[in-house]
């Protein structure tokens, strides 16, 4: 109690206040800067160069950046914009490039007319990416020089110098993530070239090269779209079937601001509305997205009633006018006001106005202009409206019939003893032998069972009444308990762990993804709210004697077989690969996929909704061979899919 005392009655004096210098603040709270020190983070460190190199080419400078990914993870990336000056900058007496690098919140982005319009991350990124990298490296070439300049963690190890002459302009940054400051440092390509792909379409005709030059991954490619969003939605929708030819495009400004959109609609039933602000995304929208959405509704409404598609006091809601509908938004502005760290959601209202008078105005003339596209998009709406009632009446019959608001539970639900859903898990789980293993094996204090039987419904080709009526899903909407759709509430679901439980083969992938497509379509906010988890049984069973330990993978099948010869290389291990969960007895269930102690969980988290979106787009889609071909080249990938 004493030590407690002393520390409450000491002196908080100045003596306390702690300066930073430099980019130690970075340093020491890296996450405050680029979000987290994960995966997510490491990447962020190529996009925070990027998007420098991007805000050259919104002010008409820069053509072509090209992102190499090095041996050892190091990053290259180049521009033939203008060169960051290199000339001494006033208030420090110092040249300008060893403060773009060196001082937080220095750049050419904060009044001083080097850019109207820019992103990246609060104009800290370069001097960020240099205090956690283990060292980094710039070079500009203007002036017909080459300049070059070297840091270590944001000390400068080489004051800047030239070193050579040239006939060009740009800048070339390659650095080393800190491997002090992050998780890991190995990077995705995947992942680099969706956010630069996605780059590549919001800037027309910029030209962006990614290249992986490590050995065995040896792969590029070279994103250059002439036709902007125009190109973006025709991507987005290249797994789905278009409902009309054309993509409409719309365009528009107002003073010095910017907003186009470009959308098509397709038969499926999901919206997939993207949006940003100077090259950012936004995925909570909205001022851009809010605009957008009232004038849409608004114009298709008038156009109904106009040609008298909509009788009287008929009329389509919002959702009914999004159902199947592909969107991108993008908005250029000055001052562009962010809601959250994250830069989320955008919140100009003059974005609002701008944005609503662009597609009233001009989907209005699209229609007069091209009326079998309009007929088409009214037909989907009215069609939607119709199915949304539908639904509502089955999801009334569904209530009355099962007693769901009177907390019936399904047969082949197996409950837990705990009523605190945040210290509740269930597991889902395919296959009657399992179930009944896993039921036998589980701790009922806090874990419940639910069977799951059959082939699940396919919702990427389903409407909303089908799902209700549904004998493999209705159960897991009952055992959850807090709906679907937009009768979903995530304050009343029953369990804050959903453990999906399935063979770690091409048919458990699949079971897999069937259940994550109806989570995302469904019941995002699961996901979202990190409330979703795939189990991971083990590969193999590895004895000696009576030694028995299991592995997850075969390098670690190769390393456990090493450990348990220890001295003797001759000795006998014997290894038996698990052929599906059902073969387990309930203690080799519980010890490997069930124990807290002992079992690995992965997290199904919503880290990119793009890239999700495609991927239920192409598993549940229409055409068979290449679900098939990914399936079986991601079936071991589909358990940690990060969606």
């Amino acid at each position: 109690m004493a030590d407690i005392t002393e520390k409450i009655t000491q002196e908080y004096d100045a003596s306390q206040i702690q300066v930073l210098e430099g980019l130690e603040a970075v340093r020491l709270r890296p996450g405050m800067y680029i979000g987290s020190t994960s995966s997510s983070g490491l990447h962020h460190l190529v996009y925070e160069i990027v998007d420098n190199a991007i805000d050259e080419a919104l002010a008409g400078y820069c053509t072509q950046i090209n992102v190499t990914i090095n041996e050892g993870d190091t990053i290259t990336v180049s521009d033939n914009g203008r060169g960051i000056p290199v000339d001494i900058q006033g208030q420090t007496g110092r040249p300008a490039l060893e403060v773009v690098y060196t001082v937080l919140h220095a750049g050419g982005k904060f009044g001083g007319g080097g850019y109207k319009v820019s992103g990246g991350l609060h104009g800290v990124g370069a001097s960020v990416v240099n205090a956690l990298s283990e060292w980094l490296t710039v070079q500009v070439h203007k002036n017909g020089n080459i300049y070059e300049m070297k840091f270590s963690r944001g000390d400068i190890t080489q004051e800047m110098k030239i070193i050579g002459s040239t006939d060009r302009t740009g800048t070339v940054v390659s650095f080393k993530p800190d491997p002090e400051m992050f998780d890991e440092t190995v990077y995705d390509y995947d992942t680099l070239c969706t956010r630069l792909r996605e780059q590549a379409f919001l800037n027309a005709g910029l030209r962006i090269v990614l290249e992986d030059k490590r050995p065995g991954q040896e792969q590029s490619d070279d994103m250059h779209y002439a036709g902007g969003i125009r190109e973006f939605v025709e991507y987005l929708n290249r797994n789905k079937t278009p409902l009309h030819p054309d993509v409409v495009y719309m365009s528009g400004g107002r003073e010095d601001s910017v907003a186009e959109v470009a959308l098509q609609y397709n038969d499926g039933f999901s919206e997939l509305l993207v949006s940003f602000a100077n090259n950012i995304n936004t995925p909570e929208g909205g001022m851009h997205e809010t605009g957008f959405k009232a004038a849409l509704t608004r114009a298709i409404n008038a156009y109904g009633v106009k040609n008298n598609l909509l009788k009287g006091e008929e009329r389509v809601s919002g959702d009914d006018c999004r159902e199947g509908l592909t969107a991108v938004i993008s908005v250029k502005l000055l001052n562009a006001q962010f809601e959250g760290q994250t830069k989320a959601k955008l919140g100009n209202s003059e974005m609002r106005s701008l944005t609503d008078a662009i597609v009233s105005e001009q989907l209005e003339i699209y229609f007069e202009e091209n009326p079998a596209t309009a007929r088409t998009i009214i037909d989907k709406a009215m069609t939607a409206s119709r199915a949304r009632e539908a639904a509502r009446r089955a999801r009334e019959a569904i209530r009355n019939k099962s007693g769901l608001e009177s907390g019936g539970m399904p047969e082949k639900l197996k409950d837990c003893n705990e009523k605190d859903p945040a210290l509740c898990e269930i597991y889902i789980v395919e296959g009657d032998s399992a179930a009944g293993s896993a039921n036998q094996g589980r701790d009922s204090r806090f874990q419940a069972v639910l069977a799951m039987w059959g082939k699940m419904l396919n919702v990427e080709k389903a409407r909303a009444e089908k799902i209700y009526k549904n004998d493999k899903l209705q159960p897991v909407i009952a055992a959850l308990g807090a709906g679907i759709g937009e009768d979903f509430n995530v304050e009343k679901l029953r369990y804050h762990k959903i453990i999906i439980m399935a063979d770690a083969d091409v048919d458990g992938s699949h079971i897999r993804t069937l259940l994550l497509t109806f989570f995302f379509r469904y019941m995002r906010p699961l996901i979202e709210n990190g409330y979703v988890y795939s189990a991971v049984p083990p590969l193999y069973k590895l004895t000696r004697g009576r030694t028995t330990r299991v592995a997850y993978s075969d390098a670690e099948r190769d390393m456990i077989s090493a450990e348990m010869r220890g001295d003797n290389p001759n000795a006998k291990i014997d290894i038996s690969r698990y052929k599906g969960l059902g073969e387990m007895n309930k203690e080799e269930l519980w010890e490997t996929t069930m124990d807290p102690e002992k079992r690995t969980l992965r997290r199904i988290t919503l880290g990119d909704a793009l890239q999700a979106d495609q991927i239920f787009s192409l598993l549940m889609g229409e055409e068979v061979e290449p679900r098939r071909e990914w399936i079986e080249q991601n079936a071991r990938r589909v358990v940690n899919l990060d969606i």
